[in-house]
């Protein structure tokens, strides 16, 4: 007899599997039809600090991770594996790990985006006679040609956050890694790439456009790797995966892992994936994920954005001979910030925070700037310092946490004006996601600022939704994309209150914000290269 649960008879029906790789967690859930979970499975992820500013995961605590939550998922959904149509899989970005051609078996760790063991390396090649050089000839290019292209070019520096640099650490440590790169047996992957040739026990070696596009190693206009820069710093392209379009027959999974053969339809990056998930297909669709960090990303529709303010172009997705592109714009320090105010037991519950922020008329002059990691775009300063400003005697716990939650919606407002600025594209709507997002507090304001209504679903894992709906648009599972946009749910809809204020249509109440936007303005300015190094 056939197992039942919420009355259904689940042999006769057909589900797609959704798997999202994050930072902390590993998430699996199965959809149906309407996009209702019908079981889930979490498991944490481990991360290793063998020593100061290094950041680490166990590849094969990753893998047995990845099955753990797929069979959960299963069986918490009280079907069968052979009743999953597809499998769709949603990573976090610039996370990598190189093994063995032939055994499998890894040289080292995964090292996360987050680890910092490149950053001498990073500075140094920032700095160098070449990074000058490469620079200069790039203003001249753009004076004699007035492309944007070059003056953009012009301005790029390397980062840590990409995977470059930490590869060329891995590259030049790593005595096994670099042997093995001599002999032609090492392969590269992100973290997609390293559970696609796990999942397919080591028949495929591959990664899609929207994972490639965040490496920092990708040529986003040429769509393909990038041999200049390769070449440049002596990466072996040899051991790069093959770019694959973003919905396409990835493979099975190899039928001794999970008892039956699952098609593998979809490998996506984390962000481009809730883009997808929230439905942003049209240019001009504004997707912010706020999570540990804030990522704000537009649609661009198919032209790579040239920025010169910090937004990133990258690979929304590749589908058939659809190339969608988004621009991106991040602050690092989200939920940091208010994990941080956590564990100083500013508050016990995280709900708490909304409400404490709303007891009190305003942030009694404080001003937080939430740059443990520096400054992104606009700014774009690794050397700023975290801070409060404006501490008194009557300042109380309610007023800090206000000032922080302030300061999340204050940094949204920079981004999305330097989106507006510099894509000059009409934004058409704004939807959130992310743990943040349950903030209504931050959600309010930030709509006040940005003098536009944003959209909060009543879910808010829009990564596992987004690979899910590539993968099940793949089998037929979802017919198109308007039956994807009708399924679509809004928990509430946030309208900007007040009368406008600032650039770029921003609004606020009766613009009582403009002061205390212009106090924290100037609280970052402070704040600004404080450090002597990154």
């Amino acid at each position: 007899m056939a197992s039942r649960r919420n009355g259904f008879k689940k042999e006769k029906e057909s589900f797609i599997l959704s798997v999202d790789v994050g930072t902390t967690s590993i998430k699996c859930h199965v959809y149906d039809k309407e996009t209702k979970v019908r079981g889930s499975c979490t498991t944490k992820v481990v991360l290793l600090y063998p020593e100061p500013g290094l950041v680490e995961m166990d590849p094969e605590a990753m893998w047995e991770g990845f099955v753990t939550v797929v069979r959960g998922a299963v069986q918490d959904a009280g079907v069968q594996m052979r009743q999953i149509e597809a499998l769709g899989i949603s990573t976090l970005r610039s996370t990598f790990t190189t093994w063995d051609r032939t055994t499998g078996v890894p040289f080292h760790n995964l090292i996360s985006w987050q680890d910092l063991r490149a950053s001498d390396l990073v500075r140094s090649w920032n700095r160098s006679c070449t990074m000058i050089a490469i620079q200069s000839m790039m203003k001249v290019l753009h004076f004699l040609s007035r492309q944007k292209y070059f003056l953009a070019a012009s301005l790029v520096v390397f980062s840590t956050q990409h995977v470059t640099f930490r590869l060329l650490w891995a590259l030049t440590h790593y005595k096994q890694l670099s042997q093995a790169v001599a002999e032609g047996n090492c392969c590269f992957g992100t973290i997609d790439t390293w559970l696609l040739y796990k999942l397919t026990k080591g028949l495929v070696h591959a990664t899609d456009y929207s994972n490639a596009s965040a490496t920092g190693m990708f040529d986003t206009y040429q769509m393909c790797w990038s041999r200049s820069l390769c070449a440049l710093l002596s990466l072996p392209l040899s051991i790069l995966p093959k770019v694959r379009n973003t919905g396409r027959h990835f493979g099975y999974t190899d039928p001794s892992i999970f008892g039956v053969s699952i098609p593998i339809m979809s490998v996506m990056a984390d962000q481009q994936a809730a883009m997808f998930g929230q439905c942003c297909f049209d240019v001009g669709d504004v997707k912010i994920t706020m999570g540990t960090g804030t990522f704000m990303n537009i649609n661009t529709g198919n032209k790579p954005h040239t920025s010169i303010g910090g937004l990133y172009p990258v690979v929304g997705w590749k589908i058939g001979p659809e190339v969608v592109y988004l621009a991106e714009g991040n602050a690092a320090d989200t939920g940091t910030a208010i994990k941080w105010a956590q564990e100083l037991e500013l508050f016990s519950d995280v709900q708490q925070t909304s409400d404490m922020a709303y007891s009190v008329a305003d942030s009694d002059g404080v001003c937080f700037v939430p740059s443990f990691s520096g400054l992104q775009a606009p700014l774009n300063d690794p050397k700023a310092c975290a801070s409060f400003m404006g501490l008194k005697p009557s300042t109380t716990k309610c007023h800090l946490v206000r000032s922080i939650l302030e300061s999340i919606a204050f940094r949204n407002k920079q981004l999305y004006e330097t989106m507006l600025k510099e894509t000059q594209i009409p934004i058409t709507k704004i939807r959130v996601d992310g743990g943040v997002c349950c903030n209504d507090f931050v959600m309010q304001l930030t709509a006040d600022l940005f003098g536009r209504k944003i959209a909060r679903p009543h879910h808010h894992e829009m990564s596992c939704l987004g690979a899910a709906f590539v993968a099940g648009l793949g089998v037929g599972f979802w017919k198109s994309r308007e039956d994807l946009k009708k399924l679509q749910s809004t928990e509430r809809v946030f309208l900007p209150q007040g009368a406008p204020l600032g650039n770029g249509g921003a609004g606020g109440p009766s613009g009582e914000y403009l002061p205390i936007l212009q106090s924290w303005e100037g609280a970052l300015r402070r704040s600004m290269n404080w450090y002597s190094r990154p």
